[in-house]
């Protein structure tokens, strides 16, 4: 194994997420608030570290190979939420390292779960770096550093097991020949709607500072909202433009590079598109109707159902209402969304839509061999056939998930929370979600559970984001071994 390039890559990382806290920084800058200092250190200790890292372990060879891709993947995404941290533990406004190291880890895999019971009290700096967090890891630190640093000719080939191993779904690959090339177009694409949300947002009367949070959270579909009453509190026609925005990053953005092409037909055919948005619209008709007698006005029952069915659909994890108080119908159909998730190639967590038609394509196709033996059959997706390894990932992925939801809730166990509580929460974590029911239902926090419970949610959450295979290829002992 290339253990050099791992270190070596981990530095390089460390650097450029110093570099990114040079925002909250001229944020802070711009308010005077105190925390100017404490971005400065961690901003210091990053530099430090990645400098020495990139120093000691500069590699003869860049070869990256798909072990190195993954244990890169998995270990920049613990050091990137280590490092993270340090702006909310040293300037205090989050005293617990472990409580910064939970909220750090929530933002960088948009997960959006918090333990902050007083989120308006934070400064503007420390308020900027906690939703930015998710933009940064929306589409992802590694892919973001294939995109603006050199790329060696020994390696430029081989960093697809890299953006194979951080961006989720079940099949991941190049818009254009140039692996680089790709990592470009995707961040191009996600900045200018991230800009353009920005804007309708402030032009629609949200004020500067809010639009720019706001879309960070939006964009990475991960929830951090400054406010206590995360989007409750906005007009009716800001919450419509947050869950349009929502549901538009919940989209494979390989549709977006069809449509900048003029390929709106190849965009348009997309079933899993299609699929996405059905799911949206009947769980939305179904909430709708079930609230409608206690809510008495079908548009403001239709608005709040839309605006959380596109919050946890996509797994941002917006309130606009507590749904904790809604009917078990209604809190069924959104418990059930946090499974789904959005579509592959997007910023949404969850199993993934493509995931789940292929599993529904495979299950059919697998009793049809049993009633067919002879007959041969294979998956399609778009009109085009799937590749069997492709669709044989799908079983073991599924054990895995399940193995890790249950071994989850198992440990929150120990904490005297009720079934509730601890199932959601575990599912919730898990899927990049971020609310739950009841003691962490959207007008709750995470905070009340213990340092460890806390440590167990953090890497429920990187196993999520990861979707689980390079954080266990990274821990297996064989991985390390000599042979």
């Amino acid at each position: 194994m290339n253990r050099r390039m791992v270190f070596y890559t981990l530095g390089q990382l460390t650097v450029l997420e110093g570099a990114l806290m040079l925002l909250p920084l001229g944020t802070a800058l711009l308010y005077r608030e105190r925390t100017v200092s404490s971005f400065l250190c961690a901003i210091g200790i990053a530099f430090l570290a990645g400098g020495l890292l990139m120093a000691l372990f500069r590699p003869k060879n860049r070869i990256i190979y798909a072990k190195e891709g993954f244990i890169i993947t998995a270990l920049s995404w613990i050091v990137l939420s280590a490092v993270g941290a340090l702006p909310f533990f040293i300037s205090g406004e989050i005293p617990s390292y472990i409580d910064a190291f939970f909220e750090t880890v929530s933002g960088f895999t948009t997960t959006g779960a918090s333990i902050l019971t007083n989120v308006e009290s934070l400064s503007h700096g420390i308020l900027f770096w906690r939703s930015f967090t998710h933009w940064i890891g929306g589409m992802g630190i590694l892919v973001l550093m294939m995109a603006i640093l050199p790329a060696s000719g020994a390696n430029s080939g081989r960093s697809i097991h890299i953006m194979r191993a951080e961006m989720p779904g079940p099949v991941v690959g190049k818009l254009v020949p140039r692996l680089r090339d790709t990592a470009k177009i995707l961040y191009l694409i996600y900045i200018a709607l991230t800009t353009l949300l920005i804007l309708v947002l402030f032009v629609a009367g949200m004020p500067l500072f809010d639009s720019v949070v706001n879309a960070f959270a939006t964009a990475g579909t991960g929830g951090f909202c400054i406010r206590a009453d995360s989007i409750a509190g906005y007009a009716p026609h800001l919450q419509w433009i947050l869950a349009v925005g929502m549901l538009a990053f919940g989209v494979n953005f390989n549709l977006y590079y069809l449509i900048l092409i003029r390929n709106l037909r190849g965009a348009l055919r997309s079933a899993e598109l299609w699929c996405y948005l059905a799911i949206c619209a009947v769980s939305a008709g179904i909430i709708t109707l079930n609230l409608m007698p206690s809510y008495g006005s079908i548009s403001h029952a239709f608005r709040d159902a839309s605006v959380q069915v596109a919050s946890i659909m996509t797994t941002t994890g917006y309130v606009s209402v507590d749904f904790d108080l809604w009917p078990q119908l209604s809190k069924a159909v959104l418990f059930l969304l946090m499974f789904v998730g959005g579509c592959a190639g997007s910023t949404a967590g969850g199993l993934k839509v493509s995931r789940v038609m292929l599993l529904l394509r495979y299950a059919k196709q697998s009793l049809m061999r049993m009633l067919h033996p002879r007959s041969v059959r294979a998956v399609h997706m778009d009109g085009k056939k799937v590749d069997e390894a492709t669709v044989e990932s799908i079983s073991p992925y599924l054990i895995l998930y399940f193995c890790v939801l249950i071994c989850t809730f198992f440990l929150l166990c120990f904490d005297a929370f009720d079934f509730e509580t601890n199932i959601t929460a575990a599912v919730t974590c898990f899927n990049n979600v971020g609310p739950g029911f009841a003691a962490v239902g959207p007008t709750q926090s995470f905070a009340a559970y213990s340092a460890f419970s806390k440590l167990v949610l953090s890497a429920t959450m990187l196993l999520g984001r990861l979707e689980i295979i390079p954080l266990l290829i990274t821990f297996s002992p064989s991985t390390w071994t000599k042979k």
